[in-house]
Formats: structure tokens, C-alpha cells, sequence
């Protein structure tokens, strides 16, 4: 379980980065918003600026669950139930965990679910 733990404390602290990321430029852009007595309807840039919002609060907001998700599979690390099939108990496989780190389902309950 130590090596699952190091992998997945690794790839949470890629995600983390790329949450900061995101926020960073999420609030730059509220800011230079802010700053700005633009129209956006009126603005050619505007609906650029919206479209940039809309793109940044996705990644930002997916970068946040990606992290829960991590934070979860961490805590099941702890609880040594980690690649264990949340539904029916059985092992999850490598591969599947190599590919969904944070995967609490294997393959067949997965496919139910």
C-alpha cells in the first residue's frame, strides 16, 4: 500500500498544481473584469471574455473534484480498503487502478453502475 500511496499523493500533487492553476487565472480574469467598464454585448472581446470565464470556472471546478477524488482514494488507503470494489468486495485489477487511480468500482460493477 505504500507504493499506492506515493502514486497517488504524486498525481495529487499534479492536480493540485493544476487547481492553483486554474484558480490563478480565474481570478485574474474576475479581476481584470472588475477593472474593466466594458459592455460585453456591445464588446467584441466580450463574449471572448465570457467564453475564457466559462472554460477557466470548468477547469478550475474540475480540478477541485479531481483533488476530492484523490483525497477519497488517500483515505481509503488509510481505512486498507483501497482497490477493493466498493460494490461487491473483490479486488480491483491493477491496470484499471493504473488508469483510475481513484477508481472504487472494478470493471463489472462498474459497467452496472
Amino acid at each position: 500500500m505504500d507504493d499506492a500511496r506515493e502514486r497517488l499523493e504524486t498525481l495529487r500533487a499534479d492536480a493540485a498544481r493544476r487547481a492553483e492553476s486554474a484558480a490563478s487565472a480565474l481570478a485574474a480574469l474576475v479581476h481584470d473584469r472588475q477593472s474593466s467598464t466594458d459592455d460585453d454585448e456591445h464588446d467584441p472581446d466580450g463574449v471572448t471574455l465570457s467564453s475564457e470565464w466559462s472554460r477557466l470556472s470548468a477547469l478550475s471546478d474540475a480540478a477541485t473534484d479531481e483533488l476530492q477524488r484523490f483525497d477519497d482514494a488517500l483515505a481509503r488507503v488509510d481505512a486498507g480498503t483501497y482497490g477493493i470494489c466498493a460494490r461487491c468486495g473483490k479486488p480491483i485489477p491493477a491496470g484499471r487502478l493504473e488508469v483510475r487511480p481513484f477508481a472504487e468500482l472494478c470493471v463489472p460493477c462498474a459497467e452496472k453502475a
